[in-house]
C-alpha cells in the first residue's frame, strides 16, 4: 500500500526526491480522519494481544525537522495504545553521564521487552543527524587509536549492527521520518509566534537551527542511505498535511503490527477444566437475579454489537 514510501536499502535514497505534500494513499481529508479512528481502534486489540503474547517487542521511533509534527502524530496515532507494556521515550541533548558513556547507552535503557511498545520520540539517530551537522562529537574526549575523521561512518556501522541485534532478540525497530518542506516549516512557525496557545513551542534557536536547513537535508538522506535494511526499514512520509501524516503513520503501525500477528496464550484443556470447576463455584455464589441481570446485559450488548457490524 505504502511501498513508495519504504527505504529499505535496496535503491538509493534522494531526500530531493521525496514528497512532501503527497495525499495519494486516500481520497480526502474526512475518509482519512475516519480510516485513523478504525486503524486506531484495530492497533488497541492488537496492542492488547501483543502484551499477552509476549514474544515480540517493537520501537516505533521518530524522526524529523522542528515543527514536521511529531508530537501531534504520536498523540493522534497512539493515545489509544493501553499505558500497559507502553513508553515513550524522548530524547534531549545528552547530560553529563549519559556523554560519558558509549552513545547507544541511554538508548538501550529504554528498549522495550517482549510483549510492549516503545515510542522513540528522536533517538540514536540524533547523533548523525545533530551530531553531524554541528560535528558535536569534535569536542568529546577520544581514545588516542580513535580515528575522528571516521566517527560518523562507526556510528552508522554501530547502528546498523545494533538494529540488527535487535532483530535478532526480537525486538522490532521501525523507523519513521516525516518529511516536511521548509516552505511548510516556516508556515507552521509563523503559527507559533501569532498563535498565543501555541507561543510555548517556538524559541529563537528554532528559527536559527533553520540556518542549517540543507545541511540537515543532507545529513537525514545519508543517515538513511546508511541505516535503511530489510530488517530495519526507513518509512519517508509526506508531512506538510498533518492529516495525512497521521492517516499515513497509522497505516504503517497498524500494517507493522499486523505482520507480527501476535496471539492471545492458548489456554491447555487441564487449565479449561479448572475454569470449569471455578465458574461453578461462582455461579452457586450468586443470586438469581443477578445472573439473570447480567444475562440480559450481555445479551444487549450482543445485540448492539450484531447491529454495529
Amino acid at each position: 500500500m505504502f511501498d513508495h514510501y519504504v527505504c529499505d536499502g535496496k535503491n538509493k535514497f534522494r531526500i530531493d526526491k521525496a514528497s512532501t505534500n503527497d495525499t495519494s494513499l486516500i481520497g480526502s481529508r474526512k475518509e482519512a480522519e475516519e480510516k485513523l479512528e478504525k486503524n486506531n481502534s484495530e492497533i488497541d486489540q492488537l496492542q492488547a494481544r501483543l502484551y499477552a503474547d509476549k514474544k515480540e517487542g517493537v520501537i516505533f521511533l521518530f524522526q524529523a525537522m522542528d515543527a514536521a509534527g511529531k508530537d501531534g502524530t504520536i498523540r493522534a496515532v497512539l493515545q489509544c495504545l493501553s499505558p500497559h507494556g507502553v513508553h515513550e521515550a524522548a530524547f534531549k541533548a545528552p547530560s553529563s553521564t549519559e556523554l560519558a558513556h558509549d552513545f547507544l547507552w541511554r538508548i538501550e535503557q529504554q528498549v522495550p521487552a517482549k510483549g510492549e511498545i516503545a515510542i522513540f520520540n528522536r533517538s540514536h539517530y540524533e547523533d548523525v543527524l545533530i551530531g553531524k551537522v554541528k560535528k558535536l562529537y569534535e569536542n568529546q574526549d577520544y581514545a588516542e587509536r580513535i580515528d575522528r575523521s571516521k566517527i560518523i561512518d562507526h556510528r552508522y556501522e554501530d547502528i546498523r549492527n545494533w538494529e540488527k541485534y535487535l532483530w535478532h532478540n526480537n525486538i522490532r525497530v521501525v523507523k519513521i521520518f516525516l518529511n516536511v518542506s521548509k516552505d511548510e516549516q516556516a508556515l507552521r512557525f509563523l503559527s507559533r509566534i501569532e498563535e498565543p496557545e501555541k507561543n510555548w513551542k517556538f524559541s529563537e534557536s528554532d528559527w536559527n537551527e533553520r540556518k542549517y536547513w540543507d545541511a540537515y537535508q543532507q545529513a537525514f538522506e545519508d543517515c538513511i542511505n546508511e541505516t535503511a535494511t530489510d530488517y530495519a526499514p526507513w518509512y519517508i512520509v509526506p508531512a506538510d498535511h498533518k492529516w495525512y501524516m497521521r492517516y499515513v503513520v497509522s497505516e504503517i503501525i497498524l500494517a507493522t503490527l499486523n505482520e507480527m500477528n501476535p496471539q492471545y496464550p492458548e489456554v491447555t484443556p487441564e487449565r479449561l477444566e479448572v475454569f470449569r470447576k471455578l465458574k461453578e463455584e461462582i455461579l452457586s455464589e450468586l443470586p438469581a437475579e443477578k445472573l439473570e441481570a447480567e444475562k440480559k446485559k450481555k445479551d444487549k450488548k450482543k445485540k448492539k454489537a450484531g447491529k454495529a457490524a
